[in-house]
Parts: structure tokens; sequence; C-alpha cells
């Protein structure tokens, strides 16, 4: 193969959807001839190359394919069509621990995963103690695996497999593991693998790691290959795969786009705002309905509805409400909160010193929240309000909670929840 390490070969993997167990067994045994599933290819003509001493990512959305590509390279699946040929000893960080037996201790865990990737006892005998050093977890190693925290369990896997000296580093999104300390010791063992010359594929949603380490960027879409090339111009391309304003390297549909609502203007629309969205179908909702959430919208600076909004761009959060009740100053709300339920931010129109006044029962009221996104890149769950006072009672009219994820797309995230922008001089 000369200078090439991996070679994926116009590779396809097709997975056969059955309705229903027994169709599969039926066919299984030949009782029915009638095609009884459905053909869905997670892989279809996929191809390219990796150069030795290259660093090359592998981006797309949930379900585009990267994770059976990689699968399939580490011969972890079999291809439906077409082949893979690797030059070289790989090491693999897909399922962390994915070969420890829990009833081993940790010492015992690394002399097998060392016997599996072909090392003799000796040569792991000269890698343990950087294994150990590197996972740093104390005398928790002569403890059986099923004892160990989570934390515990991937920094030991995490040191096992990066430790190992392979010629092919395979990277699937295991670089985030651990505290923030452990996260920045894994970064600067990637870093050292990349200045010895080792080759690498990486996956990752962390554009700003893509960015950074990457010679060149692979993007999948729906299974097949969208592009290849320098990172900035991949992840560009992504950004707008994101925001569905690309499709196969043509523009497809476009995003529905909202109008400015003022008040010469009807507020009723065919369809609703909220139907573009991808919604929570396990929302939590609550409160006696006097005032009903009846629609909303997230809207990026192209006055697109849509959940990714770019960070540092404007955008505006908009909600519909129908009162069932004359209310007198009644409070609009949203909150972002993470994926583990902390609430980041948030307002309403009593912070914004936004008085609403007096609505009579059957009026519905549209408010809108414009803002820049300064947050870090991720996914967040958004909740909306409507509340008030009632002869100085709180009141709850209704509460959507977690009713849809705001995606925030970045290729530089600093630390913690949101960017300062800060700007940097080198004084001297």
């Amino acid at each position: 193969m000369g200078d090439i390490a991996i070679k994926v070969d116009h590779v396809s993997k097709l997975y056969k959807l059955y309705d229903k167990p027994s169709d599969r067994f039926k066919e299984a045994l030949g009782f029915t001839k009638e095609k009884k599933y459905k053909e869905h290819f997670a892989l279809s003509d996929v191809y390219f190359e990796v150069k030795k001493g290259e660093t090359v990512g592998i981006i797309g959305t949930n379900g585009a394919g990267k994770s059976t590509i990689l699968k399939i390279i580490t011969g972890v699946l079999n291809p439906t069509s077409g082949k893979v040929d690797v030059a070289g000893r790989i090491s693999a960080l897909l399922e962390l621990g994915a070969g420890f037996n829990m009833e081993y201790t940790g010492i015992e865990n690394i002399y097998l995963n060392g016997t599996m990737m072909g090392y003799t006892r000796e040569e792991v005998d000269a890698k343990v103690q950087t294994i150990l050093d590197f996972a740093d977890i104390g005398d928790f190693v002569y403890q059986p695996v099923k004892t160990y925290s989570s934390g515990m369990f991937v920094r030991l896997a995490f040191a096992v497999a990066i430790n190992i000296d392979p010629e092919i580093l395979i990277v699937d999104e295991a670089l985030s593991v651990g505290d923030v300390f452990f996260q920045a010791k894994c970064y600067h063992k990637f870093e050292e693998f990349k200045e010895t010359g080792k080759t690498i594929l990486f996956v990752s949603h962390d554009l700003g790691s893509i960015a950074k380490y990457c010679d060149r960027v692979v993007l999948l879409n729906k299974g097949k290959k969208m592009a290849e090339g320098e990172p900035k111009e991949i992840i560009d391309l992504y950004k707008q795969v994101l925001v569905s304003q690309a499709e196969n390297r043509e523009l497809d549909e476009e995003q529905p786009t909202v109008s400015d609502v003022t008040d010469t203007q009807d507020t009723a629309c065919e369809g609703h705002w909220k139907d573009t969205l991808m919604l929570n179908p396990n929302v939590l909702e609550y409160g006696d309905k006097e005032a009903e959430i009846i629609d909303f919208a997230i809207i990026d600076d192209k006055n697109r509805i849509t959940n990714n909004i770019q960070k540092n761009t404007d955008f505006r959060i908009r909600m519909k409400v129908k009162f069932h009740k004359d209310i007198e100053d009644p409070i609009f709300a949203f909150t972002i909160k993470d994926l583990q339920g902390t609430e980041v931010t948030g307002t309403n129109t009593m912070y914004e010193k936004t008085d609403i006044g007096f609505v009579k029962a059957g009026e519905e009221k549209v408010i809108e929240f414009s803002q820049n996104m300064n947050l870090q890149g991720r996914n967040y769950l958004l909740s909306f309000g409507c509340v008030g006072y009632h002869e100085n009672d709180f009141v709850v009219y209704n509460r959507l909670y977690d009713v849809c994820n705001i995606n925030v797309i970045s290729d530089k995230n600093t630390v913690g929840f949101y960017d300062m922008n800060s700007t940097v001089r080198v004084l001297k």
C-alpha cells in the first residue's frame, strides 16, 4: 500500500430491517420467497484514503455512518460490499472498556487487553507503569473492575488504549472522558501521537478539535461521502448541513422562514411554527391553562425556524399565547438548560421590564426575545412559561419543560457554559 495506512474502497453496509422477528425466522429457514424486510444502507459506496502520518477527521450528523465506518475499519463489522485495507497495528478508542472482564482486576485487564492486541507479557510489562501513571486511579487498579466508578473505568480503559503504542490510532468521541484535568492529559497525549508521526483517524462533534488537529476532513451525510478536503472548507459545509442549507452539495428545500409580527398584522398563520422544530415527545406540561402557549419558534439570523443556531450570531425565541380568561400583567419566560438539567440562562418579560398590561379572554399575544448566542457549542434544552400574579398569589398558567433542543454550532469553545469573546494581545 506504499504510503497509505488506511484505504476504504467503495464500502457499503446494508442492514435488513424486519417488521417482526418471525419474518426474519421464516426467511432464514426458507419458508417464504417474499421479501419481508426493508433495506437500509448505513453506508453507501464510501471511499477515502488515509496516508501514513496523517490525521484525518470524519464528521457528520447523527446517523451519518461515522461509527459504522470505524467499526468496519477495525474489523468489528464486515462490509456488505467493498473492502478496507489497513497497514499497521490499530488501537481503537471506540467503546472504551469493551474488552474488559468485569471480574478481573485493573492490572489483569491491562494484560488481557495487551495480549488481545498481540503483545507478549514482557512487552506489556514494559508498558504497565506508563498505563498506571496515566490512569492515576491508585490502589483501585488491584480491585475488580466491577467495583470501579464510571470515571475510574473510562480512565483505565483510555489509558490502556492510548499507551499500547499503536501505529494507527482510531478515536471516536473518546477524548472527553473523566474530569477536565484528565481531558487535558488525553489531548496532550493525542498531540504527542500527532507529533511523532502516528496515523490518526478522528471522529468528533467538537469542530474546534477537528479544525485544530486534522490535516483533512471527510464529511459523511446519510451514509454517503458528501465531501472531503481542508478542515475549514468541510467544517463550513457541515455547518450548512446542520442548518439545512445544503444536501449533497446542492441547495435543497430551504427552511421555512417567519415574518415579523407587528401590531397591525394578523398573528394567525397556516400550520404552526413549532411544526418545523425537533420536539421532545415526552415534554412535561402543567398549569391551569387560563393562558395557553399554543406555538413557539427558534429563529436564526437568516430568519429561519431551526433548532440549530450558529455561535456568535443573533437569534430570536418567539412564543404565542392564547388567553382563555382576562389576565392582568402576564409574565412570559424562557429558560435554557444543559442536558443534565442545570439552568444555564433565561429571562422573562418582568426581568426585562416589559409590561404586558391587561389582556382580554380570546386574545393572543406573540412575544419575542432577541439576543446573541454566546453559549458554547453543544445541545441545550429550551423551556417556556406563562405565569403571573392574582391577588398577590403566584399563578402558573402554562409551562412547557424541555419542549425542544437548541443545538449551538461552534468551531471554537472556551471554558464553561458561555464565551466571553475575549480578544488577545501579546504585549511583549
